[in-house]
C-alpha cells in the first residue's frame, strides 16, 4: 500500500528542525541518496578533422576521437561510472536517404565499441538506435514525402542493433519511437545468439525543445527537415507515456527511459510506480546547457545545482541518469 503519513505530535513536542540541526544529523534523515553507480555518461565520438572541439551550446563538452573515446572509458572507470553511452557526429558527405552508415560493421561506432571492450572491458556500452545521424533529412526514420515510414525504418534498426551487438555492444538504446522496434530488434538479437544483449528503450521520449544543443552535437540542426512530432510524444501527454512503457516491456525491453528529464520527473515516479521496473531518465542536452552555462556566467554554484539536479531524478523514482555531467559528479561524489 501507498505511503500514509500520520500527522506529528503538535509543536513543541515535535520539532521537526531537530533532524535538520547538523550535518550528521542532516545524513543519518537523508531518504535518497546519488552514487556514481547511478550514472551513464553520454559522449560525442567523430572522425571529421577538426570536429573534436568543444561544443559551442555544451560549454564543457567536446566530441571525441576513437582513443579520445577509449580514454573516457578509462576515466569512467576509475571514476566508477559504470557505463558510456555513444553518439556519433557523422561526416555530412555520408549520410544519406537510405541510411547505410548506420549497420555498416565498420562505422566509426562500432570500431569504437570494440576499441573500447579492448581497452576497458569492465565498462558496459550503450549504444543509440536510431537514424537520426545517418540521414540526409535529419529524422530518427526514412523519409517519404512528409512521411516517416515506420515498418521500413523499423526493418533498418534490426540490423543496425545486430551490428551494434556484434561489435559487442553490453546496452542498445532504441530512441527513434517507431512502434514495434522492441520487439523486432528483440526478435533479432534472440535469433542471432544475442540473447544477453540488454535493451533500454527511450519508451516515452517527448517531442521536446530541450534537445537543441544535442542536433548541434551531432550535425542534426541544420540538416533536421520539418520536426519529429509525428513519432515523439506530446509534451502535454501523460497516460500515453504508461501505454509505451507497457508496450515495450511487453515486447522484451528490459530497461526503460523518460526522456528529457527534469520536464517530465511526474512521467518518471508514474513509470516507477506503476511498473517497478529499472527506470531512468536522460538529462539531457538543453537541461544540460541551463546549469553548466550559468554556472560558467557565474549565475549560480554549478556544482550544487548540478548535484541538487541529480538528486532530483532519485527522489522521483529513477534507478539512473544519462547525464553530461556524469564524470563532474562522479569526481565530487568520490571527494567525499
Amino acid at each position: 500500500m501507498p505511503f500514509q503519513p500520520h500527522a506529528p505530535a503538535a509543536f513543541p513536542t515535535a520539532r521537526l528542525r531537530r533532524l535538520r540541526a547538523s550535518a550528521a544529523l542532516r545524513d543519518l534523515a537523508q531518504e535518497n541518496r546519488l552514487s556514481a553507480a547511478d550514472l551513464i555518461w553520454p559522449i560525442f565520438i567523430t572522425e571529421v578533422p577538426g570536429a573534436d572541439v568543444e561544443i559551442p551550446s555544451m560549454p564543457g563538452v567536446k566530441r571525441l576521437t576513437l582513443q579520445g573515446a577509449v580514454q573516457a572509458a578509462e576515466l569512467a572507470a576509475e571514476l566508477k561510472i559504470p557505463a558510456i553511452c555513444l553518439f556519433p557526429y557523422t561526416d555530412p558527405a555520408a549520410r544519406t536517404a537510405h541510411c547505410a552508415e548506420a549497420w555498416d560493421a565498420d562505422n566509426l561506432v562500432n570500431r569504437v565499441i570494440r576499441a573500447v571492450k579492448a581497452a576497458v572491458p569492465e565498462v558496459a556500452i550503450m549504444t543509440d538506435i536510431a537514424l537520426d545521424p545517418y540521414n540526409i533529412d535529419g529524422h530518427d526514420g526514412f523519409v517519404s514525402g512528409n512521411r516517416i515510414l515506420n515498418d521500413e525504418t523499423v526493418e533498418a534498426l534490426v540490423k543496425m542493433a545486430l551490428a551494434q551487438a556484434e561489435a559487442g555492444a553490453d546496452i542498445l538504446g532504441p530512441s527513434d519511437m517507431m512502434d514495434g522496434r522492441i520487439g523486432a530488434i528483440r526478435a533479432a538479437l534472440e535469433a542471432h545468439g544475442h540473447q544477453d544483449v540488454t535493451i533500454l528503450s527511450y519508451a516515452a521520449k517527448y517531442a521536446s525543445a530541450f534537445y537543441g544543443p544535442f542536433r548541434d552535437a551531432v550535425g542534426a540542426t541544420g540538416t533536421l527537415k520539418g520536426d519529429k512530432k509525428t513519432y515523439q510524444m506530446n509534451p502535454g501527454n501523460s497516460d500515453e507515456a504508461l501505454r509505451l512503457v507497457a508496450r515495450d516491456l511487453a515486447e522484451g525491453a528490459d530497461m526503460v527511459m523518460v526522456k528529457p528529464g527534469m520536464p517530465y520527473l511526474d512521467i518518471c515516479r508514474r513509470v516507477k510506480d506503476s511498473f517497478g521496473v529499472p527506470t531512468y531518465a536522460y538529462q539531457v542536452s538543453g537541461e544540460y546547457a541551463m546549469i553548466a552555462g550559468a554556472a560558467r556566467n557565474g549565475w549560480i554554484n554549478g556544482d550544487a545545482a548540478m548535484m541538487e539536479s541529480l538528486l532530483g531524478f532519485k527522489r522521483a523514482g529513477c534507478d539512473g541518469v544519462l547525464s553530461y555531467f556524469a564524470p563532474a559528479a562522479a569526481a565530487l561524489l568520490a571527494a567525499g
